[in-house]
């Protein structure tokens, strides 16, 4: 079971993750919404295509934009859709 874990909250944890340059991708309903902010930030890869982001939200400490996923993955990175990855201090293992 892999686990990504911030400021003492497991935010997402699956046996299911996708490991693409070293980031695990979780199953969006493996990823707890309660600790999901929206935000206004997207970034561009040439071969995943688009990405937006979350930031995290535990006992009151914001960690921006903590969160990414590819709401529309080009075809090289299908197998990443309807997933979610973490970096910024977030813990997976």
């Amino acid at each position: 079971m892999v686990q990504a874990k911030w400021n003492g909250a497991v935010i997402a944890e699956s046996d299911d993750t996708v490991v693409i340059e070293g980031n695990h991708y979780f199953p969006r309903d493996a990823v707890w919404s309660k600790y999901l902010l929206h935000s206004d930030t997207t970034s561009h890869c040439p071969w995943k295509g688009d990405a937006s982001y979350h930031s995290l939200i535990v006992d009151g400490e914001t960690n921006e934009d903590a969160a990414w996923y590819y709401p529309a993955p080009k075809e090289a990175a299908a197998e990443i859709a309807g997933r979610m990855a973490f970096w910024k201090g977030v813990e997976v293992g």
